[in-house]
């Protein structure tokens, strides 16, 4: 039996151009058009612009919704429903989204939100480990204040966060074959961002949350549902809480999904279930040209 979980890219996935192939498309111009009115600023000027402005996580999560969530709506009319949704960090709005949990302005409201809070946060570092020892970093980071685990992304990559200090103590005494700071303003997914997360519950609170018409898996606690209210209080969890994508990508398999695809740009998702989780078939769909070889074709 066939059993199908869409998952949503988050910060780092963005790409100069991204979306672009989207404007002519009536549904996208209508979704481009309220996000300009919602951000004051141009999504599709973003994404033809400068590198660096589209790095900025200011503009970097707005765009990332808005064309994820075309994609949704695109490939929602060429085929039934997946079983399962799952994003990772800003990529979990968009799997909300896609479950029907809020709709496509009340979701970009909070992705805009909170896209201020992180831009303007600063004090803190992150940082990047690829094929490390895992004990040892256990270890370190039991033993070391103020940096925690951000993101489990899989068994040979992780992201630590947490003050500049404490981040290079960890870097000092963990082997890996990579190390690298990421640039980023501030200690995303650590208890440093608890005055931004604050300032997020006031805005968090306005939105109502309805039930998931698909099981949803998040980021603080990667096991299925579709309680609108349990939603909600993990999303409030997640600017302070490890993005734990590892253990989502076993819950995959835990569920007997056999079929993943990455609805946005690029394919990091992709790549990180291909090494954890060999048995599933994997796609992504971040173009026109990706939708169009699903069928029925779009019509433009």
């Amino acid at each position: 039996m066939t059993k199908t979980a869409w998952v949503f890219p988050g910060q780092g996935s963005q790409a100069v151009g991204m979306g672009v192939d989207l404007q002519n498309i009536s549904p996208a111009q209508a979704k481009f058009q309220v996000a300009e009115k919602i951000l004051g600023w141009s999504v599709l000027d973003i994404c033809q612009g400068d590198e660096s402005i589209l790095a900025r996580t200011l503009y970097t999560q707005p765009c990332l919704y808005v064309i994820e969530s075309i994609l949704v709506d695109l490939l929602a009319e060429k085929l039934t429903s997946p079983q399962l949704v799952a994003g990772h960090s800003l990529g979990e709005y968009v799997a909300l989204y896609a479950a029907g949990v809020f709709d496509f302005e009340s979701g970009l409201k909070l992705v805009n939100k909170r896209a201020k809070l992180m831009d303007s946060s600063a004090g803190g570092k992150m940082a990047a480990l690829m094929k490390f020892d895992r004990s040892q970093l256990t270890t370190a980071l039991n033993n070391t204040t103020d940096v925690v685990l951000a993101n489990d992304n899989s068994a040979g990559q992780v992201v630590i966060s947490g003050t500049p200090e404490a981040v290079e103590a960890i870097l000092s005494q963990v082997k890996a074959k990579r190390a690298m700071m990421l640039n980023v303003s501030g200690a995303f997914h650590s208890p440093l961002m608890q005055e931004a997360a604050d300032r997020f519950l006031t805005v968090l609170d306005s939105v109502r949350f309805s039930e998931a018409n698909i099981p949803v898996i998040s980021n603080v606690d990667p096991t299925p549902t579709i309680e609108g209210q349990e939603l909600k209080r993990r999303l409030a969890q997640q600017m302070t809480s490890s993005v734990r994508w590892r253990e989502t990508m076993l819950q995959f398999s835990q569920q007997a999904v056999t079929n993943v695809i990455e609805v946005g740009p690029g394919k990091v998702l992709s790549g990180l279930i291909k090494r954890t989780c060999s048995e599933i078939n994997l796609e992504a769909i971040g173009t026109v040209e990706q939708l169009n070889a699903k069928e029925p074709a779009l019509i433009f």
